[in-house]
């Protein structure tokens, strides 16, 4: 077939000029698309003689392969010449100083949470975990808080929503975490030594008071337990979270329905220059509420309380944050505020230990 080398030399030159994919697309079309030059040459095979269809066939098979070839080639050119130039353009000397990195802080509250547990654990307290979303006879009923306790009305407690008609016991969210002691001693029954932080809700909204807070319960059930052993405790307790080498408790006689006697507990304090001190001083400030766990909350969980006996106590994990870090209101802690954070913050793999200091 004459005229094959023109052919070949037109799209080989066509080829190696294009300047982009899509100059190179419009000359595969225009030679190997149904309609191409070289695709209308062979459908013309069918029209020649044997010998002469098998002697052109050979050589526009060729012709279409070194076409072919030709346009791959030139196609995975343009695709370097492409990554080549972005490359260039997105280049980043990565000798050049590093941006400073930006790091979280751990929140006030976890801190706090952190140190009551390595303080607790040091003292063979392990940690107790129960639901947010409490029945009414685990938050009040097992606790031994009657039915006409002002806890238990609508303006104190968030109850949950029921449909009409459904008589199945009502479900609050939890207003302590008391509620975490009655099931770890249904599950693991007496003697047990447990502490339980977490998060509760009450409808109180001010400087000092949210909806939802944080607390922490502690439990210690044995064969002779005495008020003199949750006096220890305490003093212990405070000496090391507030990182004082001494501290003076007050208990003053009160009243909750889970314990029997009751005490609200004092720490000696002192104001000077607007700045707390712990252990010193001449005024007293109330931190937390304590007393000998009472018969009938034995009882409730199954344990009898003619075999063994304890304590329990409970405080504000917020306010014992906001009493040792300085901080004047409480609603801060729940705005997510990051300069906020980043002033009360701690760094987030500094965890708390008795050895190394609690607030690094």
């Amino acid at each position: 077939m004459d005229g094959l080398d023109t052919l070949k030399a037109k799209y080989l030159a066509a080829i190696a000029t294009a300047a982009d994919e899509t100059a190179l697309e419009d000359v595969r079309v225009a030679a190997l698309g149904k309609k191409g030059e070289i695709s209308a040459l062979m459908s013309g095979l069918g029209k020649m003689e044997p010998d002469a269809r098998k002697a052109a066939g050979a050589l526009l098979n060729a012709l279409r392969d070194e076409i072919d070839a030709a346009l791959r080639a030139r196609k995975s050119g343009l695709a370097d010449a492409a990554l080549d130039a972005r490359l260039k353009s997105e280049w980043l000397d990565v000798t050049l100083p590093a941006r400073p990195r930006r790091t979280g802080t751990i929140h006030p509250v976890s801190q706090v949470m952190e140190e009551l547990t390595a303080i607790f654990a040091d003292m063979g307290f392990a940690v107790a975990e129960g639901p947010q979303v409490e029945s009414d006879w685990y938050n009040f009923d097992a606790l031994n808080i009657p039915p006409e306790h002002p806890a238990r009305q609508e303006h104190d407690t968030f109850f949950m929503n029921r449909a009409a008609g459904d008589d199945r016991p009502p479900h609050v969210l939890r207003t302590h975490t008391s509620p975490v002691q009655i099931r770890a001693m249904t599950e693991q029954g007496a003697p047990i030594r447990v502490i339980a932080p977490g998060r509760v809700y009450r409808m109180d909204m001010d400087q000092t008071h949210t909806p939802m807070f944080h607390q922490v319960e502690g439990l210690c059930i044995d064969r002779d337990i005495s008020m003199a052993n949750l006096k220890w405790v305490l003093e212990e307790f405070c000496r090391a979270f507030f990182e004082v080498p001494s501290v003076e408790l007050r208990f003053r006689a009160s009243h909750f329905p889970f314990t029997e006697p009751s005490a609200e507990v004092d720490i000696r304090c002192s104001w000077e220059g607007g700045q707390l001190k712990i252990g010193t001083g001449d005024r007293w400030m109330e931190i937390l509420g304590s007393g000998m766990v009472h018969p009938k909350v034995l009882k409730a969980a199954g344990v009898n309380p003619d075999e063994w006996q304890g304590f329990a106590f409970g405080m504000g994990i917020d306010r014992l944050a906001m009493l040792k870090y300085g901080i004047p209101d409480l609603r801060a802690f729940f705005e997510s505020d990051l300069r906020w954070l980043r002033h009360y913050g701690f760094a987030a793999l500094d965890l708390p230990t008795l050895p190394a200091g609690l607030s690094r």
